[in-house]
Formats: C-alpha cells, structure tokens, sequence
C-alpha cells in the first residue's frame, strides 16, 4: 500500500455560541440553519471518530487506518490509540462559559473524565476581541466560590484582548473563557471533558440554563497560578508541551518544502494553498485543511500561494 498525505472530513458541533467565520474565513458549507461552533478536524474520542476523506484509506477512520499500517502512519509498530490529539476549530460568535478542564490528578481524585491540555491559535480576530485567560492574582478559592454566587466571576479572571496571529497554551487546571468574534485553531490532549462554572446567565434554545459542574470547577481550577504567567506566542515553536509541539511555518507563493519520512505530524493549514507531491501521489491543499503526514511519507509541499500553517508533533 502506498502511503500518502491523509485529509479527513469534518464533525460539526452544533453550539449556543457558534458564528459564521468557518463559512465566511474557509468557505465551508456548514449545516443549513444550524449554529455550528465546533468542527473537529482530527478526533479519535469514542462517539467522534474522523473518517478519512481521500485516497485509498478513503472512509476508514484514523484509528481503523492507523490498525492497517500502523508503522508507515506513526513509525511505530506498537502505537497505543487512541490518537493523542484532537484539533478543532472554534467559531465564537457569542462568549463561551467559563471553564476549566481538569489534570490527571483531579481526574483521579473525582473518579470522572479524561484530563484535557490545550492551546488556542488566534486565526481571526474582530477589533477588540478579548479571552479570559486565568485567573487575577490573588483570586482564592473561597473568593471565587462567592464570586460564582453573586454573579461576579468575570471580574476574577484575566481578560486578554488577542489579535490574529497568536498562541495561547492553558494547561489543564485553567480557568477560562473564549470572548465574541474568534475563529480559533484549537490543539488538544484527546478529551472531551470540560467542567463549566458560569454561563453568563444564558439560557438555551429552550428557555432554560445550561448545566453547571461547579463542585467539580471548584475541584479542578489551580487557584495557585495566575493568567498572567501563561504564556502567548507568535512565531516559530509555538508551544513545546509534554503532550504536544505546535510550530508556525509562513512560506511564500512557488516555495517548496521537502518533506523527510521519520516523524509522523499533522498539518493545520491557515491560508493559502497548494500540492504535496512524490513520484505516486498528489494530494491539494487549502486554507482550512487539516492533514496528517505519515511517518513514512516522502515528498514535496509547494505552494501556489502564500499560506501560513501550523505543524502540530507528538
């Protein structure tokens, strides 16, 4: 079997907070009078399993192809799935809750979910776009407990206005919420488990509050570090975690890049476009695709345009 450049469909995920940047930033063709906040480019988690999209593996999922080849795909005979990475793209066209996603530890202690890393890449960015990104020095448990009370737990955290362009890493145990008017490229440990602490006062599509898992938020949220010691970048290696690597590439229109078989990595492509090509295949790429390079992958990135992307290791 030849190895190639795997490209997977989207999981859309319908939200109260969704906007309208995947349509209007990627041209994707979202679900009709649907507000997707979500797509899940790259996901192995139990109910979400992408499928792949082109080529001869077309339709198997990540895990089902890594099961057939799992040597040329990952460059190990004996990768443990399931795949270590979930990467989504965030449409916020409202705020999300506030939140937090526990570490290991708490995930032991509370007997409930998977522990869950992340960081957030700025693609799009409206004048004045903000997150909320830990919380305020001197901010205690107890403090933020009343906060949650009196409806106050905005004034706890530490509200960022971000611009296109950079890279926020929460580790687990941050409290934190994303503002109005982002589309975000979002890189993760593969969990779904988030413990929500406020909403807003918002309600659903049926007139009634979102659930909130304040006793668990209380359990998971690390009171002993402030917002203002994670950190924010913009070029080069992004983030160097112990789950992940996050590198920026920026090439200009008719650049290559040689592509080395060694190392499997995932390409998240930002804008531009172009081919990655060898001597049996050709597979095109756009601003909005998100592709895994296999191990064993030999070949040619070039670009037809100017194109930004993201290279995410493990």
């Amino acid at each position: 079997m030849q190895i190639y450049p795997l490209k997977f469909g989207p999981i859309y995920k319908k939200r109260i907070w969704g906007g309208i940047m995947l349509r209007e930033v990627f041209g994707r063709q979202t679900p009709k009078g649907k507000r997707i906040g979500e797509s899940w480019e790259l996901a192995d988690l139990p109910d979400d399993k992408s499928k792949i999209v082109n080529g001869e593996l077309s339709g198997l999922t990540l895990a089902e192809a890594i099961g057939k080849c799992p040597e040329k795909i990952t460059g190990r005979k004996d990768f443990s799935l399931p795949f270590p990475l979930l990467i989504k793209f965030l449409d916020c066209g409202d705020v999300l809750s506030v939140q937090v996603h526990p570490d290991r530890e708490t995930c032991s202690r509370l007997g409930k979910g998977d522990f869950k890393a992340e960081c957030w890449y700025i693609i799009q960015a409206q004048p004045g776009a903000v997150i909320y990104k830990g919380l305020k020095k001197g901010v205690t448990k107890e403090k933020f407990e009343r906060a949650i009370n009196d409806g106050t737990v905005e004034k706890m955290l530490n509200k960022v206005e971000v611009k296109a362009g950079e890279c926020h890493y929460l580790p687990a145990g941050t409290a934190h919420a994303i503002g109005t008017g982002l589309l975000i490229a979002e890189i993760q440990t593969p969990s779904d488990t988030t413990f929500r602490v406020f909403d807003w006062n918002r309600l659903d599509e049926k007139g009634k509050p979102r659930p909130l898992h304040i006793d668990e938020a209380l359990e998971s949220i690390h009171f002993d570090s402030s917002g203002d010691n994670l950190s924010v970048t913009t070029v080069g290696r992004l983030v160097d975690c112990e789950f992940f690597k996050v590198d920026k590439g920026h090439q200009a229109r008719n650049c290559e890049v040689l592509i080395s078989a060694g190392k499997m990595k995932t390409l998240i492509i930002l804008s531009g476009f172009g081919t990655i090509v060898n001597e049996q295949t050709t597979v095109e790429f756009r601003a909005g695709e998100t592709i895994l390079m296999p191990a064993a992958y030999e070949g040619v990135m070039r670009f037809a345009g100017e194109s930004e992307y993201l290279t995410v290791t493990i």
